[in-house]
């Protein structure tokens, strides 16, 4: 047995001290429950299979052919969504109510259902052109990757594509206003597929991740049309401002910006906000570049000088 000195407590005592601690980080407010990362990520298993049918899962396979057997699909979807919205909305504002010593029992931290529902249905309108979106992203990595033999295997097979669609969905919720649902998803992506996207990032069309292991894209990057990163990659931030009295400083951009038809090679790291890797440039392997270059231009690092000799 380690000898360290512990104070033993009864149940009643040790029930007592956690209970006063919960006043940060509680997520058990009554009647304002965070939102269920089980039910968000089925949300999104239901979502990838209204965009991709029969790729993952027949689960969610309706037999019913066109328009009708979709429409069934996002019913129930619909309703689920709502109802993750309604309880990320008002836990939310519950915590801003109390941030600022309101009254969490008052009608301002309330959520209208049709508030949700105005959420989820406008969510949902974006799915044409969400799909739209990542059959371009599929069609990069069919014309990027000569391993690659159709794009069913680059649906069922590829982490870059999973993450993408995460994060495409998450992102379109994000840009609704509604919180903690695209930071569940894209932190499940992240988990799944090594790959770490934040949904507040704005990434154009035929987006490629080839690989993917080890991949950073930061909150505020912004990345063009037809991209290609390759593993271990990372659009991250130079530094962080602080204000006075030492807090960080929110809301500025921090990341860098890759315009269209950009290629970064594996293991290099782009940072900083004002960083601008101009239209068509190639960023090679293992580079670290703070600081931006103009279209069309290389940048390498010079080639590590190789030393052999006969092994003892």
């Amino acid at each position: 047995m380690r000898d360290v000195a512990v104070e033993l407590r009864t149940l009643e005592q040790i029930a007592t001290l956690l209970a006063d601690q919960q006043g940060c980080c509680s997520g058990t407010n009554p009647g304002t429950p965070l939102p269920s990362v089980n039910a968000v990520m089925s949300v999104v298993r239901e979502l990838r299979n209204v965009l991709f049918p029969g790729i993952h899962s027949h689960e969610f396979v309706t037999p019913l052919p066109g328009v009708i057997g979709i429409r069934l699909q996002l019913a129930p979807l619909e309703k689920r969504l709502r109802r993750e919205i309604t309880r990320a909305l008002e836990h939310a504002r519950q915590v801003q109510l109390r941030i600022h010593n309101e009254d969490q029992n008052s009608d301002a931290g309330s959520v209208n259902r049709a508030e949700a529902m105005d959420l989820s249905s406008a969510f949902l309108s974006r799915l044409p052109e969400l799909r739209h979106r990542l059959a371009s992203d599929v069609e990069a990595a069919l014309n990027g990757d000569p391993a690659a033999k159709t794009q069913e295997e680059i649906l069922l097979c590829y982490p870059g594509i999973e993450a993408i669609t995460v994060y495409r969905i998450a992102h379109e919720l994000l840009m609704l206003g509604i919180p903690y649902l695209p930071r569940i998803m894209t932190e499940w992506a992240h988990r799944e597929t090594g790959i770490d996207i934040h949904p507040g990032a704005k990434i154009g069309g035929s987006f490629f991740i080839d690989h993917g292991t080890g991949v950073v894209i930061g909150e505020t990057c912004e990345i063009g049309s037809n991209v290609t990163l390759y593993q271990g990659v990372t659009l991250g931030a130079w530094s962080f401002s602080r204000d006075d009295d030492g807090k960080l400083i929110r809301g500025t951009k921090r990341h860098p910006t890759l315009e269209d038809r950009v290629t970064v090679y594996s293991n290099a790291s782009i940072l900083g906000g004002t960083t601008i890797v101009g239209a068509g440039s190639l960023v090679g392997s293992s580079v670290t570049l703070s600081r931006s270059v103009p279209p069309n231009t290389i940048v390498t690092i010079d080639k590590p000088s190789l030393k052999f000799r006969e092994a003892a």
